[in-house]
């Protein structure tokens, strides 16, 4: 029996910042010109590196916003004392060459042929990967349903807000429901708000979860009580 060769480790490449652009109260989007060995998938992510003039080196991980295809975006929120958030927010310019590698996952991904309807839940920064499912999907498949369920803090914390409500108005079958938790009338997603997806999408073929560990895993939960089959549902978590 001939043994399959060893999966080749992915190359860091050298990735140069050619915009910045804020897209929410702490995030900004940082548009990079890179060249993969392989093509991006909607949900994929990078690894960034950074190196300090003594050697140190930091390591994030970061998903990557833009449709397959359209070269590479991240979206990068200011987190406290985050040393790698921190210099994209304070110090990263237009013209800065940073390590990267990937793109990296293939259980996190939705792609054209896997049809729907589609139901992407993401909890703060947790749209990003999400993003990128629906940017592909408006040009690669725009008569699949997808609704997209966000819950932020304040509006002010919608990423990509104007682009979100100009897809929810102008393509259909895409449908849209923010969820704020911390403005006057403000909860977290419940039974109510997901039953209200629901009825809007009909039953999900695919279920996208991304956000923290609490936030995946009490919508994970909701969605099992709602009567989402377990293989439907796919999930992207951070924090520790």
């Amino acid at each position: 029996m001939i043994e399959p060769a060893p999966a080749r480790p992915l190359p860091w490449h050298e990735a140069l910042i050619v915009s910045i652009t804020p897209v929410a109260r702490r995030v900004k989007a940082f548009r990079l010109a890179v060249s993969f060995d392989r093509p991006v998938l909607a949900g994929q992510h990078v690894e960034l590196r950074l190196t300090a003039p003594d050697g140190y080196q930091a390591r994030r991980s970061y998903s990557i916003a833009s449709a397959p295809g359209d070269g590479v975006e991240l979206m990068i929120e200011s987190v406290g004392d985050g040393e790698v958030s921190v210099f994209f927010d304070t110090v990263a310019e237009v013209g800065d060459v940073i390590a990267l590698r990937g793109p990296i996952g293939g259980s996190f991904v939705w792609q054209a042929a896997d049809d729907g309807p589609v139901l992407l839940v993401g909890g703060g920064s947790g749209v990003v990967p999400l993003l990128s499912m629906l940017r592909h999907r408006a040009v690669a498949a725009p008569d699949v349903p997808a609704l997209l369920l966000y819950s932020v803090a304040t509006a002010d914390d919608v990423i990509v807000a104007d682009e979100l409500t100009s897809r929810a108005r102008s393509e259909p079958g895409f449908d849209l429901i923010v969820n704020l938790t911390r403005d006057d009338t403000g909860r977290r997603v419940d039974a109510t708000t997901v039953e209200r997806a629901l009825s809007r999408l009909g039953a999900p073929r695919h279920a996208f979860l991304c956000g923290s560990n609490a936030f995946v895993e009490a919508v994970a939960n909701l969605l099992l009580d709602a009567g989402v089959p377990p293989g439907v549902i796919r999930t992207e978590r951070f924090g520790a």
